[in-house]
């Protein structure tokens, strides 16, 4: 029977070759897989099942008189796989498992920000100018009491009462933000 020919129960002569090479190499080649593959068990098996894709690929390889047994073409076949296979990795940015994910920092969208900012300035407007020249002084150019008293020409109580009644003002517009304002 030629390489290649079926009989009806049994399969193809090369099936029936790559089935032997496995049985013969497989866990000495698997063994040297695994520590190329720093322990991965999943990534050693996929590089196993593509040496013998290799193998099955070129059996002219596996047949040759250069060497009396197969298992050094296997072993360099595999460890050159797992190098490529590592240099693959290495070029594209780490997987992301999705545990990473969940535990992931949420960091704020500018465009909510943006938005977020939007709605403050308009909130602003509704205030009247006494109170929004409080709350400019001390929130925005984060003057203390003292100095926003200076500036404006009024009391020191009188910037902490117009800064009060401002925010508790700016709560009932923006109640969305009612935290941001405590």
């Amino acid at each position: 029977m030629t390489a290649g020919t079926t009989t009806p129960s049994t399969g193809t002569t090369a099936e029936h070759e790559l089935a032997e090479l496995q049985r013969e190499h497989g866990r000495p080649l698997f063994a040297l897989l695994l520590r190329l593959s720093d322990g991965d068990r999943q990534r050693a098996e996929d590089l196993l099942q593509e040496t013998f894709v290799r193998a099955w690929q070129h059996p002219e390889a596996l047949r040759a008189h250069d060497f009396t047994s197969v298992r050094p073409w296997l072993l360099t076949v595999g460890r050159r796989l797992a190098i490529d296979a590592r240099r693959a990795r290495q070029a594209r940015p780490a997987e992301v498992g999705d545990a990473v994910l969940e535990n992931a920092r949420v960091i704020a969208d500018h465009a909510e920000r943006s938005a977020a900012m939007l709605d403050v300035r308009e909130a602003v407007k509704t205030l009247t100018p006494e109170h929004r020249e409080v709350l400019v002084q001390v929130y925005f150019r984060g003057a203390s009491v003292a100095e926003a008293a200076e500036v404006l020409g009024i009391p020191p109580g009188t910037v902490k009462s117009r800064a009060y009644y401002a925010l508790r003002a700016l709560r009932r517009v923006l109640p969305g933000y009612a935290a941001d304002l405590r």
